[in-house]
């Protein structure tokens, strides 16, 4: 008993260090999150304008399209990214606008033969957990309005219910990245307890317990490794490319575990429930 004390004790201590800490830029951090969720989309959107003639030739090659079908698609992913990302960062059409992007994500996946690729895969798992956290707080922000979504009509839900579903959901996403960061590399000494320590962390985001500072441990562990891992600005041809799309994912995803310190883990979650008792 006295240890678990001790434990909350802690636990309280530094959720009042982080709150103190983030209260300058709190009632900014909603609009801070939502814009790093999307930046990979505006990023690969610049990217693909800016190499317009290697894209439409390496699609066409690889799908074996014509050019101008090639083209067309592009230019749809151009304006979907553009205007779906701007939609979110503005709160506007939220819910169609998560569907667009996850549908972008899943089709990229397909005509880029990405599909299998593991670390690709668990990465853009963890920005859709950053997409439906957005969704989650659109949902919250409706919810006094109680505004029904034809396009989330689940039978018998509330607009609460669903937001604390999606916000779970998001909160389960949100962490696969650092499985893929586990289990892609060679094992040391360091490797091993970075991973212990982010395993544990991440449990606690994806049950809810001390999610806040679990989250904000995530963001720092993530900044540190970003720049570390993904300097770009360092490198030059095809692997800069490679680097900046990973660095900018990563962004995405530390927005996503932004808009889960500011909004909460919600309902389905540890910290929610002991509040009831």
């Amino acid at each position: 008993m006295a240890f678990d004390s001790s434990l909350r004790s802690a636990g309280d201590q530094i959720e009042n260090a982080i709150d103190t800490w983030s209260r300058p830029i709190k009632p900014h951090l909603p609009f801070i999150s939502r814009f790093l969720i999307v930046v990979t989309f505006y990023e690969d959107a610049l990217r693909i304008i800016a190499q317009w003639g290697i894209q439409v030739a390496y699609l066409s090659e690889r799908c074996h399209l014509p050019r101008a079908l090639t083209s067309i698609y592009l230019a749809l992913n151009i304006s979907m990214m553009m205007i779906f990302s701007s939609c979110i960062i503005t709160k506007r059409y939220v819910s169609v606008s998560v569907i667009a992007l996850l549908g972008v994500i899943v089709i990229q996946a397909i005509m880029y033969g990405l599909v299998f690729d593991m670390l690709f895969f668990l990465r853009n798992l963890s920005i859709m957990g950053g997409l439906l956290l957005c969704l989650s707080e659109s949902l919250l922000r409706r919810h006094s309005s109680q505004k029904s979504s034809a396009m989330f009509t689940l039978p018998q839900m509330t607009e609460s219910e669903r937001h604390k579903y999606f916000q779970l959901a998001g909160r389960v996403l949100l962490v696969l990245l650092f499985v893929g960061f586990i289990f892609n590399g060679e094992w040391g000494f360091l490797r091993i307890a970075f991973s212990l320590i982010g395993m544990v962390a991440c449990v606690m985001v994806v049950v809810g317990f001390r999610a806040k500072w679990s989250a904000t441990f995530l963001v720092s562990l993530l900044c540190v490794m970003n720049v570390l891992l993904n300097n770009w600005l360092n490198l030059s041809g095809s692997q800069r490319d490679f680097v900046k799309y990973d660095f900018f994912q990563t962004l995405s995803i530390v927005g996503g575990l932004l808009l889960l310190i500011s909004i909460g883990p919600g309902g389905l979650s540890y910290d929610e429930k002991k509040k009831e008792f």
